[in-house]
């Protein structure tokens, strides 16, 4: 009783200890900032000159984090066992809008989430594939997250044979039954089972073998009636299934789009890649899950989506809002002040804010401020805390909303005389204007769960802060105080790097852009520097769960593979524009990006780690690149707002991936901005700012010709 006595009053020191450490961040000016779920934020101890490198810190995920649920094991006789989650969708993966033959006539439904998504209406495949064992079988069994499915089918292996079927089409078409032979599968029970001894493929059927593709496409259907008054009959997604193998992301080959297993080099997220999609919704593609997404897992995902499509205003849903029900613990509860009332206002499906317009607020992006002591502390700007929240809920309340007033001007002139203009912007306050600010757009969020799981020993690696190579490129780490323990951590998300993990980046973003408060900042006065704002001051109004739902869903946001190869279809059928690539003319553009440099810190590989608790993004080669490092970018982008071990002219490495498909996604090139204030209307602008640490890859980028600058351009649409 005494050690144990003794073991407890250490551990109460230890707390206080932690709760000092991190008041004292507070105090001393560390930042806890957000922009608008994904600008850049977050306190860390240390300054700018502090050396970083040398100083201990606390993994994320220590080692022997056990997984939420597990995705694939194999028996001792070898039997695989794989388990694929799956939620509703509308209709078929190749359908778009319109017959194969006809006009363009709109996108499909394939990549959409009907109304009542996040409930009663997930579920998932436990495949036990029993080929590799030696024997002449495929067992699938139903499992269902929540509720009572009844006549739910299940079709496999496209029918690829039928010159007549074009879009879409099966070979056998079956369903689940119960041991009583009813179709009638409950939530809790693997009851329900179907099986397949032969491949459907060939005619006459064949034996199974190990690497047959097999595509699995389920149809849910919700006992009648549906218990929440939605709808009961659903079509889900599309998956590949190969033969002692597992799943895989595919895409469509000859003929008529017959599916494959995409390369390596394609998937950009590793097997939480997204497939190509061929129902022509470009603009859904960074709202869609990880392809390897486990089945527990996919209803945590669309129960985090729904809080980030929700409104902390009146409750409701941004899609279906007067058919998807109000969300009743919710309403009410955005702040005072706020910027907007729901997480995807900003972040426009999934992308990046809506483009700075003259004379209208910035209420989409963020504005951070603070006032920099003369030994380069932060403090909290006297009026607007750490980031001006640019509405009100009192109409009479002080106008602080900030807008652009104008651009300055300047050309460049590149190799062959080509001329381009850039544009840096100049702003308008209309509160008291703040001594030192920086105005940051909302990225897009795909892919941040697999960053999150990258090792900190892989990113410390590239760093060189004494540039020890002698390219003039350095890279250090961003070190963050863990709000809720004090702990010193890498800093990973933002533009600074100042938030060091998706649980932090919610929170941050909840209390800053929306006055919403959490377990992570359960006051209001955190938004405004206060020491002490980690003590609650009533009810939080998100509670724990949802903190981790929506770090979840974040987390599983799969990442569109790679647009470099050319896609199968019939001959006579109009190719969509996202699938019209030239793959010669991609890969040149990547070696001539690597020659130029780029990729001394936008790092084109990495690998995750073995101890992220989503078992979906350990071990994964990864395609972001970046490496997550802070490099100064010179005087042209810098803001003079120093952040952690970010000075003004710092900014951590942005991830690529994604670039391609902003065009589709904000609904237009002309809704499109890059860098971190939105400046650049294109990337040949956004690359053309690069000075510091990227002036050499920007000089050797404007040396080369037109036709081959084109070229490093088309890889760069292809991610």
């Amino acid at each position: 009783m005494k050690q144990n006595k003794k073991s407890m009053q250490r551990d109460a020191r230890a707390r206080a200890g932690i709760r000092t450490l991190w008041q004292a961040a507070a105090v001393a000016g560390s930042l806890v900032l957000a922009a608008c779920g994904g600008g850049g934020s977050s306190g860390s101890g240390g300054t700018p000159t502090e050396n970083a490198a040398t100083q201990e810190y606390t993994p994320l995920h220590p080692a022997g984090t056990a997984p939420l649920e597990t995705l694939q094991y194999r028996e001792a006789d070898g039997t695989l066992v794989t388990f694929m989650g799956a939620r509703p969708t509308e209709r078929h993966a190749r359908e778009r809008g319109e017959a194969w033959d006809a006009p363009d006539s709109g996108p499909g439904r394939y990549l959409t989430f009907p109304s009542f998504y996040f409930q009663h209406r997930t579920f998932g495949l436990e495949i036990r594939d029993e080929v590799p064992a030696g024997r002449q079988r495929i067992e699938v069994i139903l499992h269902v997250n929540d509720g009572s499915f009844d006549g739910t089918t299940f079709s496999l292996f496209r029918n690829i044979n039928n010159p007549e079927v074009r879009d879409f089409g099966w070979s056998l078409n079956y369903g689940f039954n119960n041991p009583e032979g009813k179709p009638l599968c409950h939530a809790g029970q693997r009851v329900c089972r179907m099986q397949f001894t032969s491949n459907w493929r060939t005619s006459p059927h064949s034996p199974l073998k190990v690497g047959d593709k097999i595509e699995l496409a389920p149809a849910p259907r919700l006992k009648s009636p549906a218990i929440d008054g939605g709808g009961e009959r659903y079509y889900s997604f599309e998956q590949l299934y190969v033969v002692g193998v597992g799943l895989r992301p595919w895409y469509g080959i000859a003929p008529n789009l017959d599916s494959e297993p995409l390369p390596e080099a394609t998937l950009l997220g590793g097997q939480a890649s997204v497939s190509y999609n061929y129902s022509e919704e470009p603009h859904r593609l960074f709202q869609q899950m990880a392809n390897n997404i486990g089945i527990g897992n996919t209803q945590r995902f669309v129960e985090g989506r729904r809080l980030f499509h929700t409104s902390f205003a009146d409750g409701t849903h941004s899609e279906h809002p007067k058919v998807n029900p109000v969300f009743t613990a919710h309403v009410g509860q955005l702040g005072p002040r706020f910027n907007q009332a729901r997480c995807i206002e900003c972040h426009t499906a999934n992308g990046r804010s809506a483009p700075m317009q003259p004379g209208e607020r910035l209420d989409t992006l963020s504005v951070f401020t603070g006032v920099v002591g003369a030994g380069g502390e932060v403090k909290p700007d006297p009026t607007y805390g750490w980031n001006i929240q640019q509405q009100a809920a009192d109409p009479a309340a002080a106008d602080h909303g900030v807008t652009l007033r104008s651009f300055e001007s300047t050309r460049r002139t590149l190799s062959g005389g080509e001329q381009v203009e850039l544009l840096k912007p100049v702003y308008d306050f209309r509160g008291p204007r703040p001594a030192a600010y920086s105005v940051r757009q909302a990225p897009q969020v795909i892919g941040l769960g697999l960053l999150e799981a990258v090792d900190e020993t892989t990113v410390l690696a590239l760093a060189d802060p004494a540039d020890r190579d002698g390219d003039g490129v350095r890279g250090i780490a961003q070190w963050v105080r863990d709000p809720e323990t004090g702990r010193r951590l890498l800093g990973r998300f933002g533009w600074k790097a100042t938030k060091a993990s998706l649980r932090q980046q919610v929170g941050d973003a909840l209390v800053q852009d929306m006055g919403v408060t959490s377990p992570v900042f359960p006051s209001r006065d955190c938004q405004r520097g206060g020491a002490d704002c980690r003590r609650p001051q009533g009810p939080v109004a998100v509670s724990e769960q949802e903190v981790q739902r929506m770090s979840q869903y974040l987390s599983l946001i799969g990442v569109p593979a790679q647009r470099s190869l050319r896609s199968g279809y019939p001959e006579g059928i109009r190719v969509p524009p996202e699938h019209e690539v030239d793959p010669a003319r991609i890969t040149r553009g990547s070696a001539l990006f690597a020659q130029a440099r780029c990729t001394a810190c936008h790092r084109p590989q990495l690998s995750t780690g073995k101890h992220h608790p989503l078992a979906e993004l350990r071990e994964q080669v990864i395609r972001p690149y970046t490496d997550l490092l802070l490099h100064d970018m010179g005087p042209g982008l810098a803001d003079g707002l120093p952040q952690g071990q970010a000075s003004g002219a710092m900014w951590r490495t942005p991830p690529l991936w994604g670039l391609g498909l902003l065009r589709h996604v904000q609904n237009g090139e002309q809704n499109v901005r890059y860098l971190h204030d939105g400046r650049a209307r294109n990337l040949l602008e956004a690359i053309l700012w690069h000075g510091g640490e990227a002036e050499g890859a920007r000089m050797r980028f404007e040396a080369y010709s037109k036709d081959e600058r084109d070229a490093l351009l088309a890889f760069l649409g292809s991610l």
